[in-house]
């Protein structure tokens, strides 16, 4: 298996005319959900994806698109990147090790 990373990523459309962003983050969604190489898991705050780290960024920069193309006058995305490269980790491995 292909070495992977782990990412959060949050796009935050601005100059909106509405403070809901449920629209922009549901449209962020559908374009991981057309993407089979990666693993994604969208929470309250951000989104969590799984893969390699080229079609990641690729993916962000996808995605960082999206409100424009929507009306978004003004775009914020913040990325964190988890590279571990001592051993595997995953979404769910990463969450049971918080969990107990």
């Amino acid at each position: 298996m292909e070495h992977q990373v782990i990412a959060e990523v949050k796009v935050v459309p601005l100059g909106t005319r509405s403070t809901s962003l449920s629209r922009y983050v549901r449209a962020c969604t559908l374009l991981l959900q057309d993407a089979k190489d990666i693993t994604f898991q969208t929470t309250a705050m951000g989104t969590i994806i799984q893969g390699r780290l080229d079609r990641i960024l690729e993916l962000i920069q996808k995605m960082h698109e999206v409100p424009f193309t929507m009306g978004a006058a003004r775009v914020s995305t913040t990325i964190y990147i988890d590279d571990r490269r001592d051993k595997k980790a995953t979404i769910e491995s990463k969450v049971q090790a918080v969990s107990g």
